[in-house]
């Protein structure tokens, strides 16, 4: 008999998908490395995963104790199934301008969720950061993840998405663009890869409104770029221990239009019922094209299910009310 002993053993191996009609413009092959696959539906699950086993391993949580984390969602549902399989509480902190269906699906699995105000700076008191980080501090026998400065966060990627990319690919791959967040998935998998082969060219897709741009341009933390903006999933206000910059080559910005007019086309013109950062990353792509040829193998990495966005990008009445028209996606 073949099976998993339990869902945790199902992380992973998500597979590559040829994008086709939505890249027709461009002369590479591109392949979405699609990793929705994931029983939490995204690839938060094996970061998830590994920062909770080191934890373990190293005397951080404790058997019974409750796991504190900020999250937009998605790490939050990683962390939910291994509390479930291995016995822990699990506290999520939010913010108010993430999908309602993010916050149903964690509490759906055993989660407490806490939802703090957006358009705070980082070192408010209200804040999502500060929050999870006072409540990890004041609930008895509790661990604050930390996923933006975790290092096991970065580790879980170089150990598992960066592999399999190579082994999917053959090692043929020239070009890896993803959309970046805590820093974990494109440095892990950047590392990896660039050992592999130092011409491999990484582009990461950034959102107007977040500071990794011109940081990474400039070297200037200029807080004159932070301002709200509505593509979840990508972007900071603060620079994360897990954006390791010298790995990046270069930054693409993207429209909250954009991601969303794209995260739509991506389910009508692909079958693939993706994430708003997943159509910001596609749209990245596209606006690159100038810098791949025929040869190239460009891997998209494509974070999470569109099912999270039912009531926002996915409905026609609130993209209206962003001013986005629908009609352009049809």
């Amino acid at each position: 008999m073949k099976y998993s002993n339990n869902i945790l053993e199902t992380i992973g191996n998500t597979p590559l998908i040829k994008l086709n009609k939505i890249t027709a413009d461009l002369d590479a092959l591109v392949l979405a490395k699609v990793e929705y696959f994931n029983p939490g539906n995204s690839v938060k699950d094996r970061m998830a995963l590994k920062m909770i086993e080191d934890a373990e391993n190293d005397g951080r949580l404790k058997p019974g104790g409750t796991i504190v984390e900020g999250t937009s969602g998605n790490t939050g549902m990683g962390l939910a199934l291994a509390a479930i399989v291995k016995g822990y509480k699990l506290i999520c902190v939010s913010t108010d301008k993430q999908s309602k269906e993010k916050f149903d699906v964690l509490k759906a699995v055993g989660a407490k969720v806490v939802v703090c105000p957006t358009n705070v700076k980082p070192e408010d008191p209200r804040s999502y950061y500060s929050t999870s980080k006072r409540i990890g501090e004041e609930t008895p026998n509790a661990w604050y993840v930390n996923q933006y400065d975790n290092p096991s966060n970065t580790v879980a990627h170089y150990e598992s998405t960066g592999p399999e990319i190579w082994s999917q690919t053959d090692g043929k791959i020239t070009h890896f663009v993803v959309g970046v967040g805590t820093g974990g998935t494109i440095s892990g998998v950047a590392k990896f890869l660039k050992e592999k082969n130092p011409d491999i060219k990484g582009w990461r897709i950034d959102t107007y409104g977040s500071v990794f741009k011109k940081y990474h341009e400039t070297g200037i933390f200029d807080e004159n770029e932070i301002y709200p903006y509505v593509t979840e999933g990508i972007g900071e206000d603060i620079l994360p221990k897990n954006v390791d910059f010298s790995l990046i080559d270069a930054f693409e910005k993207v429209t909250d239009e954009d991601a969303a007019i794209y995260t739509r086309k991506l389910a009508k013109e692909e079958g693939i019922f993706a994430g708003n950062s997943c159509g910001a990353a596609v749209k990245g792509l596209l606006q690159l094209k100038k810098h791949f040829n025929k040869n190239d193998v460009v891997v998209v990495l494509l974070h999470d299910s569109g099912s999270r966005y039912i009531g926002k990008i996915y409905n026609d009445d609130w993209m209206n009310e962003q001013g986005i028209k629908t009609e352009s996606i049809f």
